[in-house]
């Protein structure tokens, strides 16, 4: 099974009735897997910190309502879980090209200035004057100066 027959298989299994507005859905679904979520957790935290062994067919069980969640909010939103995918792993991709790092982890979650090209980089990762996912202390591509 693909990821998209997986969604369309989650949607025959959707509460649908004649309240089934876009805003109840999305509001539905993402408590649901609020809801969802806290149950993973809550398997984890028993392994972690009651001394519980992993229970895995209970975390596959709670991962699976987590992903039937994710599903049905994205045929919500009219996206399919594929192109979800696909635009995740190349976000990923653009901010660690070589695997992640914790120096490209540090760079993305604060601002500063390229140190070659002293352009401003608000949130970013890398210059977003240059984009060539450099760091901000490497010499930028087009050896520009500010």
């Amino acid at each position: 099974m693909d990821f998209n027959e997986y969604q369309q298989l989650a949607e025959r299994t959707a509460n649908r009735g004649p309240e089934d507005t876009i805003e109840r859905r999305f509001t539905n679904f993402a408590f649901g897997l609020t809801g969802e979520t806290g149950e993973v957790i809550d398997c984890i935290k028993k392994h972690l910190f009651h001394g519980h062994p992993l229970d895995q067919e209970k975390l596959k069980i709670e991962l699976g309502d987590v992903l039937w969640y994710i599903a049905t909010l994205a045929t919500t939103a009219g996206l399919t879980l594929h192109e979800i995918a696909v635009a995740n792993i190349e976000k990923l991709k653009a901010r660690y090209p070589e695997g992640f790092s914790k120096e490209r982890s540090i760079y993305r979650k604060g601002d500063v200035d390229c140190r070659h090209c002293k352009h401003y980089i608000s949130g970013k990762m890398w210059c977003i004057k240059h984009n060539d996912g450099r760091l901000p202390d490497e010499e930028c591509s087009d050896g520009e100066e500010g």
